[in-house]
């Protein structure tokens, strides 16, 4: 046994020799290692391996190939199933569709092309979500689109899908989903770049101005630094977000002064019986609608103010007794009161030109419409909308003329809507509002905190 041993010993000896003329390096660390532990301390062992640094080094390439299962495979079915969407716009062909989409399919292009309903439903169409799906040779198997026309509850659906004897094409109609968005955003130039900047559609920039359009003056008043922040409905279809519905509250601190707005409609129904009117109060409960609204179209430029201007058609200084608001031609122009229509025609440099008579001796002027879209001694309500902005009469481009007179004499409008006197809230649904508006502020809590975004 003894020397079994010595024999064992003498074998590790000459091997730790050998180990210590090919890696002096290594045993240096260790010992060095050792030393520096001293006093019992932790040390680790350092490897007794070959130095990676010397090993060879060999590159291997193989190709890959998908494992196809035998069902597959027996079925002849497309191992890949590829989904792309995009947005239609008004100049899209069938072939200038299809490629954003990454189809290359003859078949589906002619049939795009050739069959009605396609037809009508994509091309010259902007704004529509369309989904294509395609095997991986990009043949297409199936397209979707998706639209929602304005005031429905409904969204419709294009489905175009490929069978044995080609593809068809249906239409079908499936209920909107309501869904809320938060946001927020910094005044730097404009409410409209604001918005952009944190990714909200024109359609909520609008309806904040129109809110608020009693207290603050969005074209004149606004100064770097002003924050928003706002609670949206979104309607949905398939997942997807086809359109904005109602800004539900916001808050907007101009000039360190806060201002905020909720949707609410009391329940119940009016006195002729019809359910009564929504409207946006601050969340104290004070209603926010007037009996004027500020501005005949909705938020835009004003080109010329009630005062002193050099008529561009006259060539000279004279006082302009109303309000230009620049638009295209076609914007809806709307009544900004509740009224009956006195006059309905042609007028001289008014050309096309609505005049509305509301309670108070006042009347209200809409001109260079246009088309007229009521009669005379039609009842109007309060942002219904009665013609479209043109370009008739003395005009030098589209803008709608909006006058105020009280007494048969001219003032100023936007002085007269901030001075109208408000629609309160009935007393009986008040505990209702309450509780909205203490969810309506947790809410804007929540959207403060959002920093500004941008999303596609």
């Amino acid at each position: 046994m003894i020397n079994s041993a010595l024999n064992r010993g003498q074998a590790l000896l000459e091997t730790s020799v050998a180990t210590l003329a090919k890696y002096p390096k290594h045993l240096t660390a260790i010992v060095t290692a050792t030393l520096l532990a001293g006093g019992g301390g932790a040390w680790a062992l350092a490897s007794l391996g070959p130095d990676v640094s010397q090993l060879p080094v060999q590159m291997v390439l193989e190709a890959v190939q998908p494992q196809v299962s035998q069902a597959q495979t027996e079925a002849g079915a497309p191992v890949l199933n590829l989904y792309r969407s995009d947005i239609t716009r008004s100049t899209d062909t069938a072939d200038t569709l299809l490629k954003r989409l990454g189809v290359d399919d003859l078949q589906a292009a002619q049939f795009l092309r050739t069959n009605a309903l396609a037809r009508q439903t994509l091309f010259g169409r902007s704004g529509r979500n369309v989904t294509a799906e395609t095997d991986d040779s990009h043949q297409l198997s199936k397209l979707s689109a998706r639209w929602s026309p304005d005031d429905s509850p409904e969204f419709k659906r294009l489905v175009i899908e490929r069978d044995a004897k080609g593809f068809t094409a249906r239409l079908e109609s499936a209920p909107l989903v309501v869904g809320q968005r938060l946001a927020s955003g910094v005044i730097q130039s404009s409410l409209f770049a604001a918005t952009d900047d944190a990714g909200l559609p024109d359609n909520v920039a609008t309806q904040i101005a129109e809110m608020f359009s009693g207290d603050i003056d969005f074209r004149r008043a606004l100064r770097k630094d002003d924050r928003f922040n706002v609670v949206y409905e979104v309607l949905e279809g398939d997942g997807e977000r086809l359109r904005t519905g109602r800004v539900l509250s916001a808050e907007f601190v101009n000039a360190g002064k806060v201002f905020q707005a909720m949707w609410f409609q009391p329940p119940g129904n009016d006195t002729a019986g019809q359910p009564n009117r929504g409207g946006y109060y601050s969340l104290d409960g004070q209603s926010l609608r007037r009996a004027f609204l500020s501005a005949p179209v909705a938020f835009s430029r004003v080109s010329s103010g009630f005062a002193m201007r050099f008529h561009p058609i006259l060539n000279q200084w004279r006082k302009h007794l109303g309000t230009d608001f620049a638009a295209p031609t076609g914007t809806p122009a709307r009544t900004v009161g509740d009224g009956v229509v006195e006059f309905a025609g042609v007028q001289n440099g008014y050309g096309n030109v609505i005049f509305v008579q509301h309670n108070n001796h006042t009347e209200t002027v809409y001109a260079h419409l246009s088309k007229i879209l009521v009669n005379r001694g039609q009842h109007v309500a309060q942002g219904q909308t009665i013609g479209l902005v043109g370009a008739t009469g003395w005009a030098t481009g589209p803008h709608l003329h909006f006058e105020v007179r009280v007494n048969g004499v001219q003032e100023d409008p936007m002085k007269m809507a901030r001075s109208s006197e408000t629609v309160p809230l009935p007393a009986a649904a008040m505990p209702l509002f309450k509780q909205a508006a203490s969810s309506f502020k947790t809410e804007l809590q929540a959207a403060a905190s959002f920093q500004p975004t941008r999303f596609e």
